[in-house]
């Protein structure tokens, strides 16, 4: 028995719904997987890693960095992932029970969540603080729509100095908190919704810390979020370290000078670049002594030969780039190692 065209018209039709199923399904999968990959974060007073998100992710290799935002410096050197998902600090199945899940000293890191990828987030130092008045209100960004089953917000008692000191519970007073609040009662913005939580915080002046718990309402989601504030009032911070050397310094008289610049860096490892400049006067070779202020170590050199001795590398030069005439340059460069802050070294040029 041959098919009849009515049977083949029916199969066709079939086979096509099919298809559109099958495709539906899948985009509807993929904006799932979308919706359910993007979460939010504290953008004012915007948390650690999101104000160095803000800040810095469009030049985050920038060396200026290190002088004007160290805390963020050693952030994005210590893992760059914490800033460009700024927004997946986070902790499932906590069960509300923060404090067991969290232990004091790793609060701004969510307990090291995340396999340790907003460890430095806990660093004690002078991160960059936002300017309030007591009273004031924290702006919660939520990408996804989850909503809050609760928002509760906390404030460093007074005489806690987050300069020195790892943020505990027992430093933070509830200052304020939201119940319920489904995402359709949240100020639609652009990429998501936004919430105001107003909070009195009576009594503070000078540097402290806002802390925010978020509990999401799509599932057992615990969010943790650290936001540097400065209340009106109380002690200055100390000055920050003052800008690296002039990268092309004037050579003076005679001997040569040398300049060091980090070229990219990333976790554990970085690339450095020296410029020697002879002075006034020709010369017919140089050494460069580089002093590192951590655990530095130059693993591959190129244009000139190093000798490691513990925390000082000596740089000299090789057969082709050693005489220079009176203001003239030659350059070095190497990668290197750390596991801590890439610092700038102490550089000290001699000529032959």
């Amino acid at each position: 028995m041959f098919p009849t065209p009515a049977l083949n018209a029916r199969r066709h039709w079939f086979l096509r719904a099919l298809t559109i199923a099958a495709v539906l399904t899948l985009l509807l999968t993929n904006v799932w997987v979308e919706r359910a990959s993007t979460h939010g974060n504290v953008q004012s007073p915007a948390s650690r890693n999101y104000g160095c998100y803000e800040r810095w992710g469009s030049n985050h290799l920038d060396p200026n960095m290190a002088a004007t935002d160290p805390m963020c410096a050693q952030a994005w050197q210590a893992e760059p992932a914490a800033m460009w998902n700024w927004n997946g600090l986070y902790r499932n199945g906590v069960g509300g029970n923060h404090q067991a899940a969290v232990p004091d000293g790793q609060l701004c890191s969510g307990g090291r969540t995340e396999s340790g990828r907003y460890n430095a987030l806990d660093a004690v130092g002078q991160w960059r603080a936002t300017e309030i008045g007591n009273n004031f209100s924290i702006r919660l960004f939520d990408q996804a729509s989850h909503g809050a089953d609760y928002i509760r917000v906390y404030v460093t008692k007074q005489g806690f100095n987050s300069l020195t000191t790892p943020l505990g519970w027992g430093n933070l007073e509830l200052v304020a908190q939201i119940g319920n609040t489904p995402a359709s009662q949240w100020q639609a913005v652009t990429g998501g919704v936004q919430i105001s939580v107003p909070a009195v915080a009576s009594g503070r002046t000078g540097r402290h810390m806002v802390y925010t718990i978020w509990q999401a309402s799509h599932m057992d989601q615990a969010y943790y979020f650290c936001s540097d504030v400065r209340f009106p009032g109380g002690a200055a911070d100390p000055p920050l370290p003052g800008p690296g050397p002039d990268p092309d310094p004037d050579p003076g008289t005679g001997g040569c000078t040398a300049t060091y610049t980090t070229a990219s860096q990333w976790s554990n490892g970085f690339q450095g670049d020296v410029k020697v400049t002879a002075g006034s006067t020709a010369i017919t070779g140089w050494t460069v002594n580089m002093t590192w202020p951590g655990s530095q170590t130059v693993t591959q050199v190129w244009n000139a030969t190093v000798t490691n001795n513990g925390s000082t590398v000596l740089a000299k030069n090789v057969g082709w780039n050693g005489s220079l005439a009176a203001g003239g340059t030659a350059s070095f460069g190497f990668l290197g190692s750390t596991n801590s802050f890439n610092n700038v070294p102490t550089l000290a040029c001699n000529a032959t």
